[in-house]
């Protein structure tokens, strides 16, 4: 273990709090959210917050006020899913080791952040991701649509690179030495799978972790709320995976 993960990690396991040190920065992707970005932020424990990015796509509710009053920094983002979470990650402290990301709906459970963030902290993990369908959900959190293109993307990653994830959960955490080393391109819906694949490219020690999943606290899904919005984000997964895909295997120059 690197002597300062040794600082930051207790007996505790995958769940321990980070005390004399804090390699976390939490980027947390916005649009609209004013409804459940307050309680998202006041739910991560206070030895992961000391960083907290809410990187917002030009919200016109009052999202940043809400994320200011709640304690986050807050930074304008631009439009696009993955255009926030490569400006939050630009954005962290440079103290911070680890990237977490996790969206600003409610229906992460920020509390349990520990067990995503310990393993790359105790230097066990490069990349570890939440697993919506294999944790616990409430009735009504997932659509049988966004179950299958988890599962979907899950065979198509595998038979690609041998690494077989089971959701596309945008609760992740990432060394951010290897976030770097990954290059991401993919400025909208397809950054999630992206980094997925770059991860397996590049021979990451990945971990998938069944955590439990909400129902949004609030507001309205910008992917799963509309036929379009679906739409939209399926045509842009297909098309970072076909675009990756055709890379050869851990070439990421």
């Amino acid at each position: 273990m690197r002597p300062e993960a040794a600082q930051a990690v207790s007996a505790a396991g995958p769940g321990m709090s980070a005390r004399r040190v804090h390699p976390v920065s939490v980027v947390i992707p916005t649009l609209n959210e004013a409804e459940a970005i307050g309680a998202a932020i006041r739910e991560i424990p206070t030895a992961y917050a000391k960083d907290i990015i809410v990187a917002d796509g030009g919200s016109t509710d009052g999202t940043q006020d809400v994320a200011r009053a709640a304690g986050a920094r807050v930074i304008d983002a631009g439009r696009g899913y993955g255009r926030a979470c490569a400006a939050g990650a630009a954005a962290a402290d440079p103290e911070s080791r680890v990237i977490v990301y996790l969206d600003g709906d409610g229906a992460d459970r920020g509390d349990l952040i520990g067990e995503i963030a310990g393993p790359v902290l105790a230097g066990t993990h490069d990349f570890v991701l939440a697993s919506r369908t294999r944790g616990a959900r409430e009735v009504g959190s997932m659509l049988w649509h966004q179950v299958l293109a988890g599962r979907l993307a899950g065979l198509g990653i595998g038979l690609r690179y041998r690494v077989r994830y089971s959701d596309m959960c945008a609760y992740r955490a990432i060394d951010r030495a290897a976030l770097e080393r990954l290059s991401l391109r993919e400025m909208t819906y397809g950054w999630n799978i992206e980094m997925q694949m770059q991860a397996a490219r590049a021979g990451l020690r990945i971990l998938e972790v069944p955590l439990p999943y909400r129902r949004r606290a609030g507001g309205a899904s910008k992917v799963a709320g509309s036929l379009r919005g679906t739409l939209r984000a399926s045509s842009k997964i297909v098309s970072t995976y076909l675009r990756v895909a055709a890379r050869p295997r851990r070439d990421l120059t």
